[in-house]
């Protein structure tokens, strides 16, 4: 079985796309450091979505019982043990930060969660751990990491025309991982002969510098076994979409979705020429693959599946960000704004909306936003975009209140919390805002400007070790190794430095420099 500690280059693998048996190689790789996931927490140190309905009951397709697959786990039962492979997510997640977009929305990211969330719920594997999170990129892709790590990019997105054809997606990859696709390949992967498998590494390597000639040297050591990879690529997609549809009809989405993504997405190819997505690259979509789908989706009862309101305004709100200021976003929403339900026609108003905050057009946003917090009181995206219009307009104590109104109407939304936390930095309320960062879920920790937004707090509060501990993390969580440690070194040089405080610092310490020599022998 190979085993290596090259994780940015198996990452090279997804950005350069090179086969799916090669990127499935990023599962072998362990780091024997401290992880995130060990660290002392803020609160060990005291003070130094979906609108849908969420019920999870299945929906059985007629005719037939639910597919009960085995637990196919490893055959060897040494790949990589769960405390290895949650290390090697977070890993595979903080290196991903270096090398392309993530979204740092947390409306955006609150929304994909929620989603997620509720489809793992009910995939085949409850109890398994997942974060899910958007890539800012207009590629259309999504794929599954190793510890849960599923990433969906903003192209694919904007794509999708149904609430269910986005889940019908995430479902998929989430079955990549539940039923343990990764592992899989690599074990494939680890019968390789030794030159082949220091070949593919060899390749890997290449593939950093040149991603033309790094996918050239692969098809080139993989070429005598390429038949096999690629039947074994295949069975794994038969077997995501049949566990991903009973996934997605039990959380209650359109099974049907599934197949009509696929014909979309299959007829779009012809437009792509070589330029094709590198979804259709490791996701084949065939003739018998979408038939297969239809006919599954077929046997489950036909209904109705409206959108919820959250998938809509999400949407809208990743097409602006993705907008690259040439007009075609102000003519998407200005064509609709006459279009469709009321529900829609609000969804277009607030994309008009978004579109002037980012021109700053403070007063036109303004007037948009709260016409449309009136008239949906109860939905707290637009309440939100009209408290951060007046932030954006430097507006500091307006925005604060607005925000604070909002985070006593909707007591559980992680986002509004988030956005009123940074407008009390902003109106210095240092304190309530470390209190009330310490306060948020894990799954908002996880987020990089989470450990931004506690340092600045540390810093009003004059706390300069505890400021560059967290500004530390920060750098750490963005793949800037370098700019962690140089944190590190400033936190150790403050003043007043208590033991336990001192301990994390050289334990940190120690751990990137680890990871920094772990890098530099990589290149």
């Amino acid at each position: 079985m190979l085993k290596t500690s090259a994780i940015t280059l198996a990452l090279s693998l997804i950005v350069f796309s090179t086969p799916q048996q090669a990127e499935d190689q990023r599962v072998i790789v362990t780091n024997k450091g401290l992880p995130p996931s060990q660290l002392p927490t803020p609160q060990d140190m005291g003070k130094g979505g979906g609108d849908q309905d969420s019920s999870t009951t299945s929906q059985q397709p007629r005719g037939i019982k639910k597919i009960e697959l085995p637990d196919m786990g490893d055959s060897s039962g040494t790949l990589i043990s769960p405390a290895e492979e949650k290390e090697f997510g977070e890993e595979f997640f903080r290196s991903l930060h270096a090398q392309i977009t993530i979204n740092q929305d947390a409306e955006i990211q609150e929304y994909i969660q929620s989603i997620g969330q509720k489809l793992a719920a009910n995939s085949d594997s409850p109890g398994h751990p997942f974060h899910f999170f958007v890539v800012m990129e207009n590629d259309i892709n999504a794929f599954a990491g190793p510890g849960g790590y599923i990433g969906v990019n903003s192209g694919l997105i904007t794509m999708t025309e149904a609430e269910s054809e986005l889940a019908s997606v995430m479902a998929h990859e989430i079955s990549h991982v539940t039923q343990r696709h990764l592992f899989r390949a690599a074990e494939a992967a680890g019968r390789l002969t030794i030159p082949s498998a220091a070949g593919m590494l060899a390749a890997i390597l290449l593939g950093t510098q040149s991603p033309q000639m790094g996918q050239a040297a692969i098809m080139a050591i993989m070429g005598g076994s390429i038949q096999f990879q690629i039947n074994f690529t295949r069975e794994n997609e038969e077997e995501a979409d049949r566990v991903g549809m009973q996934t997605l009809a039990a959380s209650r989405y359109d099974p049907r979705s599934m197949p009509t993504f696929f014909e979309r997405l299959q007829q779009a190819t012809r437009f792509y020429g070589q330029g094709v997505p590198e979804f259709l690259r490791t996701h084949p979509v065939t003739e018998s693959r979408i038939s297969d789908t239809r006919g599954r989706a077929e046997t489950y009862p036909y209904k109705q599946y409206p959108d919820s309101l959250g998938y809509l305004l999400t949407k809208a709100k990743i097409r602006v960000l993705s907008d690259a200021n040439t007009g075609a976003a102000a003519e998407y929403f200005q064509s609709r704004l006459n279009l469709g339900t009321p529900e829609q026609r609000a969804v277009a108003r607030y994309g008009m909306g978004l579109l002037d905050l980012k021109a700053e057009k403070f007063k036109e946003a303004e007037t948009i936003f709260q016409t449309l917090a009136h008239e949906y009181p109860e939905q707290p995206q637009y309440a939100t975009a009209f408290a951060r219009t007046a932030f954006d307009a430097h507006n500091y104590p307006v925005a604060a209140n607005r925000y604070q109104k909002l985070v006593e109407q909707f007591p559980d939304n992680d986002a509004i919390k988030l956005e009123y936390i940074t407008a009390l930095l902003k109106t210095d309320k240092a304190d309530l805002a470390r209190n009330k960062l310490l306060s948020l879920n894990p799954q908002m920790q996880r987020l990089p400007n989470y450990w931004q937004l506690l340092a600045q707090a540390y810093s009003d509060l004059h706390q300069p070790a505890e400021s560059h501990r967290f500004l530390a993390e920060y750098y750490y969580a963005m793949g800037q190794t370098q700019d962690a440690i140089l944190q590190i070194r400033l936190a150790q040089e403050s003043k007043g430095l208590n033991f336990q405080l001192s301990s994390i610092l050289n334990e940190r310490l120690n751990y990137f420099f680890s990871q920094e020599i772990e890098a530099k022998r990589k290149k």
